[in-house]
């Protein structure tokens, strides 16, 4: 498993470098399913590795590809929602969260189930697949500035919580919202993703549970699938790449949803069932 694991990572690179987004919504299933590793430690760990990966991507759009105005005021908000969340609301949640009779909603099962969710929603997203129109050298009109800093909260929300990039909420913000070019809103995401997701695994308060060799071989991995990525995305349709990784990611949400949730449910109504 830890192979295949490995293996993933790679994966998990090289979406992040196809699309400037995604790499998270495989980068927790595998670290938890594959890897065996706890959910909780797993948020850690993605925003370590979606981190690096993102820094390194931007290294490709560095050359007047990314909108530095857009990135700072984006950045700004939700890098303060990241921190405030992994250094004082994660912490403070109980575990359990909730236990009712034969039902216990543990801390590290609803941290699944909400990133099962923010999957599934992030699917229909990608899915979705419509074109957007680009509008190359379209200057950011000044009423427009409210709406980006309120996505950038939304965006450091996600990150905080589920550990994910984000990339799927705050590309499609800077291309409807801000009008900006496909390429430059991917490299601006991949900036944007880069801040977010190191403020908050530097503020995370579990750091001493962490396996560096580990993290550092799963991270150079995704490295190396980055770069691949980056290259690759100049020669395939963006548009169609997103659709399906957008199913593959709806399939891994379901899967996520009916192991965690759906069967435990069955399995617990059938003993109820067999007791009366």
């Amino acid at each position: 498993m830890q192979e295949l694991g490995f293996f993933c990572s790679v994966l998990i690179g090289f979406c992040l470098g196809l699309m400037g987004g995604g790499g998270s919504m495989l980068t927790i299933p595998v670290l938890v399913y594959l890897l065996g590793i706890d959910p909780i430690l797993s948020t850690a760990y993605s925003l370590f590795v979606v981190g690096t990966t993102a820094l390194i991507g931007t290294v490709n759009y560095i050359h007047e590809q990314i909108h530095y105005r857009i990135a700072l005021l984006f950045s700004i908000p939700s890098s303060g929602v990241v921190f405030v969340i992994r250094r004082y609301v994660i912490p403070t949640i109980p575990d359990p969260i909730f236990v009712h009779e034969s039902f216990r909603l543990s801390k590290a099962l609803a941290f699944l189930l909400f990133f099962a969710f923010i999957m599934l929603v992030a699917s229909f997203s990608m899915i979705k697949g419509e074109r957007s129109q680009e509008n190359n050298g379209a200057v950011l009109p000044q009423y427009r500035d409210s709406l980006t800093i309120l996505t950038g909260i939304l965006a450091g929300s996600l990150t905080g919580l589920a550990g994910i990039g984000g990339g799927f909420l705050i590309i499609p913000a800077l291309v409807i919202l801000m009008r900006l070019p496909m390429k430059k809103a991917v490299g601006t995401s991949l900036l944007i993703i880069a801040v977010n997701s190191f403020t908050g695994f530097l503020s995370d308060t579990t750091m001493e549970r962490f396996n560096w060799p580990f993290l550092l071989v799963f991270t150079s991995l995704a490295v190396l699938g980055i770069l691949v990525g980056s290259y690759v995305s100049r020669f395939v349709s963006g548009l169609r790449t997103r659709m399906l990784f957008g199913w593959s990611v709806l399939g891994l949400s379901v899967y996520i949803i009916g192991k965690e949730a759906l069967i435990p449910m069955v399995k617990t109504v059938q003993w109820l069932c067999h007791i009366h």
